[in-house]
This record gives C-alpha cells, structure tokens and sequence, in this order.
C-alpha cells in the first residue's frame, strides 16, 4: 500500500471522478486509475463504483476513506513536527543526569535557555549513576548527559566542573589539629562512602591512601548519609555537591589528600541531532556552572 494509493482515494472521492482528481493531483486520469485499481486488487474489495456520472465510494470505501483521511493527516502531522525541530521553534531536549546535577545545577540552565527558546521543550531524566546516563545515551533515550571523566571514546564530551570529596563528621567530633587526618576519620569506623558505582573513584582512592579504613557504600541516597551524620551516628566522605544541603551542625573538612570527581556534559559520537540539542549544548558549554555550584555550597 502506497501513500499515492491513498491520496488518489481522498481525490476521487472529493471530486466524485477520476478525471477531476487528475487534475487536483496533477497526475493523469490513467495514473489515477491504476493506482485505485491496484489498491483495489491488493485489498481484495472494490471501493468505487464507476458510472457514466461518475464513481461512487462502496460501502467498503466509505469505511476506508475515513482511514485514509487519517492517515494522511498523521502525515501531515509528522511533517510539521519535524519543520518544527529543525528550528527553534519548538523540539524537545532530553538530558539525563544523576540527582546532584539534577537538582542543583540543571535547572538553572534551563531556565537560562528558556527565557531565549521558550517554545523549546527541555526535561531532565534522572537517574541513580552516571553509568545510566550513559546508557540512556546508547538507547537513545537521552540527546545530553552529565557524566564522570574519564569516559569511553564512543561520547563527545565537555568538562563543566570538578567538585571536591568532602569528609562529613558529626557536630560534636573533636579534631586533633586544624587539619583533619584520616584517622581522625577512621574513629567513626565503619565510614559512609558514595554508593557504588558512583563512589568508584572514591573506593580506588582509599585503598591506595588510607587501606587500613573500613568503609560501606551500600546507602543509596546521599541525603540519607547526610542524615546519619547530623544525627551523630558515622562520618561520611561525599562529594560536596552530592551532600548539599549539608546541615550546618555537620562539620566539613578537605580530604588529607585531596579527590575531585569532573564531570562533563557528553553526546554519543557520530549521532544526528535537532538544532535545539546543539544550541543548548553551546549554552552549557558557557555556562558559569562553578559559581552556581559556590551559591549552593
């Protein structure tokens, strides 16, 4: 079935005749009844009857017209939507990130873009680690991403920010000097770490800094860690943006050797994109993101 099937049923039963539909589809008259007659023998049902005043829709055709104006205008439909995401006046941007960056960050850089492209819809698609960001890169599921650098070659990426690991102790800790040490950490045994894979990074880097440690990384959400900390119960070592709102009883110091998780703003490689993706990816890229970052602190 062909869509000019389809058009020449809408014709001739608009004009009641094959040769005025010719003219409407500027086609010829055979044109036209080859391509109904085809339709008809592929449907195995006449949808015409032919006459010398004309040709008249069967009781068939009637039930199929109605399909075919359906049809017809779900392409039409599919074609504006499509004029539309190839400017800026309307589409759809995705972008998938973990909690943090979803909370704190994005939202006022969408903010930002819409108050340029208003008619340009943007929405955030959270998620519990950067690794299913990524995945919802390879689905395609998301257009943009915010993930952790180092990251595979398949993403185009771009560095936003680096936020600091930040060790969490509870209000009433006593430190030894001005200058915290990891076993002044090691007290509150075992220690809260970002949950995997997130706290990857994290893991690595105590065990090649501090092994004798014991630390758990099974807590999902980092307000949850937070909270155990104000309510004196363990200390915790989190990313300072992950921990935001961090309550102001809770003591917060620099890691005795400093951790850093940079995280980037990343597309798949080689994919076709709309104009709104990219022009929002060009406002990202000049996006203040770190002082955004110290107003939340």
């Amino acid at each position: 079935m062909k869509l000019s099937q389809l058009r020449a049923v809408v014709a001739v039963a608009d004009c009641g005749n094959f040769s005025e539909a010719a003219l409407e589809l500027e086609l010829t008259q055979p044109a036209i009844s080859h391509a109904i007659a085809t339709l008809e023998e592929e449907l195995g049902v006449p949808l015409f009857a032919r006459g010398r005043h004309g040709a008249v829709l069967t009781p068939a055709g009637e039930r199929i017209l109605f399909h075919a104006r359906q049809t017809l205008h779900s392409l039409e439909m599919i074609q504006q939507e499509a004029n539309l995401h190839k400017g800026l006046h309307g589409g759809h941007v995705r972008i998938a990130a973990f909690r943090s960056v979803a909370t704190h960050l994005l939202p006022k850089a969408i903010a930002q873009f819409h108050d340029q492209f208003s008619e340009v819809a943007v929405t955030i698609i959270e998620c519990p680690a950067f690794t299913e960001v990524e995945k919802c890169l390879r689905e395609g599921r998301a257009d943009i991403g915010v993930t952790y650098l180092p990251t595979s070659d398949e993403f185009e990426v771009w560095e936003i920010i680096r936020d600091e690991y930040v060790v969490l102790l509870p209000p009433k800790a006593k430190v030894s000097s001005p200058k915290i040490t990891w076993e002044d950490i090691a007290v509150y045994s075992p220690v809260l770490l970002a949950c995997l894979p997130c706290g990857k990074p994290l893991h690595h880097h105590l065990k090649y800094v501090a092994p004798f440690m014991n630390v758990v990384g099974d807590i999902q959400e980092d307000s949850t860690v937070v909270s155990m900390v104000n309510q004196g119960l363990r200390a915790a070592i989190l990313p300072r943006l992950a921990a935001v709102p961090i309550p102001p009883q809770v003591q917060v110091y620099s890691l005795p050797v400093p951790l850093e998780r940079v995280m980037a703003v990343a597309i798949l490689s080689d994919t076709l994109h709309i104009p709104a993706v990219f022009t929002f990816l060009e406002m990202l890229r000049k996006f203040d993101f770190y002082s955004l970052a110290k107003s939340t602190y």
